[in-house]
């Protein structure tokens, strides 16, 4: 009785296993994540992502963690205006959330820090299908990377100004 049991359980385990991992295959096979490595320091970074995301309304931000999520942001009006263009029926709603996650890492001495997107995107056609899960196009993930890879250019250059002026300064001293 116990040796079944002992090989029973485990391969309960097993299938619910497969089980859940089968509603998550699309994002671990199909879809890679926007992320991108910038070569400043955890803070500046963290302090350039925010200022990217304030646009949109923060549930979460937590610097220990390197961690900010969005609350649930209604984009149907966009949804409908972009698919008006294509054969595709309009939808009923249309909702997304965003989680980035800013980790530090090290190249050799120096500090870097990487920034990483998930954009979870909900459509509901009708009432009677429910909502539905669909992919992001990476569009918005993107483009948040790229003004965060700006902001950090611009605190640098005017890094770079400051320093030359502080430099002019003592050389009149």
């Amino acid at each position: 009785m116990k040796r079944s049991l002992i090989f029973f359980i485990p391969v309960l385990l097993l299938i619910s296993s497969c089980a859940s991992y089968e509603k998550f295959r699309r994002v671990t096979e199909e879809y890679e994540f926007p992320a991108e490595v910038f070569n400043f320091d955890f803070n500046r970074t963290w302090q350039a992502t925010l200022e990217a995301m304030k646009q949109y309304d923060l549930a979460v931000q937590n610097q220990e963690t390197g961690l900010i999520k969005t609350r649930w942001i209604d984009n149907t009006k966009l949804l409908n205006f972009t698919n008006s263009f294509s054969n595709t029926t309009d939808v009923k709603a249309a909702q997304f959330r965003m989680q980035v996650n800013v980790v530090k890492g090290f190249r050799g001495e120096r500090e870097v820090a990487k920034v990483t997107f998930y954009k979870r995107q909900l459509i509901e056609q009708d009432f009677l299908q429910g909502w539905k899960e669909e992919p992001s196009d990476g569009i918005a993930e993107r483009v948040l990377l790229y003004r965060i890879g700006r902001i950090l250019e611009r605190e640098k250059k005017l890094d770079d100004i400051q320093k030359q002026k502080e430099k002019e300064q003592l050389s009149t001293f």
